[in-house]
């Protein structure tokens, strides 16, 4: 049950009797019609800025329109007082009655509560994380990996039929530097001193078990062999350990992908030459000159003749070149095949998460899924920004210390999955996000993750108390809610009807953080009427002499547990039921 909805229907009633009784004109577009909390909560619980937005178009003052609605909406059921603020908001006061409704409902929909079904099933491909396979996750990577992994569930909450992909960059030069990398280990596991690293090469220590595992299978077939006979078997056997290593960490992030897609499966079965015919066939494709970059000097520019693609006529600064001077295919080409791949599969909606240092990546992208798909396919990218890892309040480099902090599965050792991937959530995706590591494994109201699950484990506390007491805590619909009459109570309520209302904004805007904000504004009601039932005994949950107040009151809990429940479940973060 979505209240904001319900209301925003009742507008739309009454405009329409305005514009019968010639107030507005007839026929005005309403998409602009907003209802929504006020500002201030001292206006009320719902307010709508339709005289606002409708007075250009109706060539009026906005008050002249206000006035009218308000009178019309003072009418409606559920409404007590509707009261126009300049310069043109009608406010609404609801009735108890209204949140009555929505427990109720929270109540009888349980897991369901909220979601709605925005989606009606349509298909939405949501690529992320996608690191190479070069190296073990980053506290970078997790950002986008959770915020990827809570966007998809999240469509799939309302209504979506969502796939999650992980595309596996394993077709480029980064996989031959991975191979002569876990080489040189290679030597050095037989016993040999193969002196310093190749430049480019991965210096890292996480090759070490690699090119041990590489040596207790094969031996020394490679000790003395070409670079010509190894570089390709060593480079698959490196990919497939270095991929094992990213899917066991993603495992312990509590992240899955239904689909893994090869770059170098891609190249190996045509598809990114099946993907250039087509863009030929739809003359995006021509040999041609590109103009020096921007920036830099002439003299160090060297036209040369390339297949290029038109992005241009799709919005971009430059066409985009296909082909590289060796004959390969650039990235771009690669990544086009790619999105032609999922739309093949039946995705017209696609969406891709990636790090902020993409960003100059993004207008080409876009292009070329226009261009390939004809614009039936859409491509929307969400870039995550950087993490500053910190520590007290201090910069935590990313360097080797004994102990600390190097790779995100070491920051999920340390904190906690669910910790990670609440934190990850607390900023927009496209805002910087600090982590720090000793602040949210505090057992503070400052720690966001601990107040939420705080939240969800007293309202527990409470549960196994009344059971405790031989108090019926079934049925609770049946509870009298008129019952429940304090300023905290309705706090709650009022919470708790937002819930629907999030849930839509954050799956159509494609913000899950929206979700992360809410479960702190509704834990922050629930602890207040917890403290207010400490100062005052009548405003306890159980009360022994008041069998249908704490009935009523049990209700308002178990609704608020299922939201908060809910929510953190969307987010992909399990509730817990006591606090350790």
């Amino acid at each position: 049950m979505n209240i904001f909805d319900h209301f925003a229907h009742e507008v739309r009633v009454a405009l329409g009797r305005l514009a019968d009784d010639g107030v507005v004109p007839d026929g005005l577009s309403l998409d602009a019609v907003a209802v929504e909390p006020p500002r201030d909560p001292a206006h009320g619980q719902i307010a709508t800025n339709a005289a606002l937005v409708l007075a250009k178009p109706a060539r009026t003052n906005p008050m002249a329109i206000a006035e009218p609605l308000a009178q019309l909406l003072r009418g409606v059921e559920g409404v007590v007082e509707a009261t126009v603020a300049k310069p043109g908001f009608v406010n609404l006061r609801l009735a108890d009655a209204a949140f009555h409704n929505v427990v109720r409902a929270a109540l009888a929909e349980g897991p369901a509560f909220g979601l709605g079904d925005l989606g009606f099933g349509e298909h939405v491909n949501v690529e992320y994380c996608s690191a190479n396979p070069t190296g073990p996750l980053h506290i970078g990577h997790g950002r986008g990996t959770v915020f990827g992994d809570a966007l998809a569930a999240l469509l799939a909450a309302v209504g979506f039929d969502v796939t999650r992909e992980y595309y596996v960059n394993d077709g480029g030069a980064q996989i031959e530097l991975l191979a002569r990398s876990v080489h040189h280990r290679y030597l050095e596991v037989l016993g040999d001193e193969p002196g310093p690293l190749p430049e480019g090469c991965y210096p890292g220590d996480y090759l070490l078990p690699v090119a041990e595992a590489l040596a207790a299978r094969d031996g020394e077939r490679w000790r003395v062999a070409p670079e010509a006979e190894w570089l390709a078997p060593i480079g698959d056997f490196a990919t497939t350990a270095m991929l094992a290593r990213i899917k066991d960490d993603l495992a312990a992030l509590g992240v899955r992908h239904d689909v893994f897609t090869s770059e170098a499966d891609l190249l190996a079965r045509g598809t990114v030459e099946r993907c250039i015919e087509a863009l030929e066939a739809k003359d995006l494709v021509y040999i041609g000159t590109l103009d020096p970059p921007k920036g830099k000097p002439v003299e160090d520019w060297e036209p040369r003749e390339q297949l290029l693609f038109r992005a241009t006529a799709f919005g971009d600064d430059t066409d985009r070149p296909l082909k590289r001077s060796t004959g390969e295919w650039t990235y771009f080409a690669n990544d086009i095949a790619n999105h032609f791949g999922k739309f093949e599969r039946g995705f017209k909606e696609m969406i891709d998460v990636w790090g902020a240092d993409h960003g100059g990546y993004v207008r080409r992208m876009k292009a070329g899924v226009e261009g390939i798909t004809g614009g039936e396919g859409s491509l929307e990218i969400k870039l995550c920004q950087l993490v500053q890892l910190m520590d007290g309040g201090q910069p935590l480099k990313m360097s080797k210390r004994a102990g600390r902090i190097v790779t995100l599965r070491d920051v999920i050792d340390e904190v906690g999955r669910d910790v990670v991937r609440f934190i990850m959530l607390t900023r927009r995706n496209d805002a910087p996000l600090e982590f720090d590591l000793s602040k949210v494994v505090e057992q503070s109201k400052d720690n966001p993750v601990f107040y939420v699950q705080y939240a969800h484990a007293r309202i527990c506390s409470v549960f196994r108390h009344a059971s405790d007491a031989g108090l019926a805590t079934d049925a609770l619909g049946e509870a009298e809610l008129e019952r429940l009459t304090d300023d905290g109570e309705r706090a709650v309520m009022e919470a708790i009807a937002q819930y629907p209302r999030v849930i839509a904004a954050a799956a159509s805007q494609r913000e899950p953080h929206r979700i992360a904000f809410y479960l702190e504004e509704l834990a922050g009601a629930v602890h207040r009427l917890w403290t207010r039932g400490k100062e005052d005994a009548a405003l306890r949950f159980l009360v022994e002499d008041e069998p249908t107040l704490t009935r009523a009151r049990l209700a308002l809990l178990e609704a608020a547990r299922t939201v908060l429940a809910g929510g953190l479940r969307v987010l992909g973060i399990e509730p817990v039921e006591a606090m350790r």
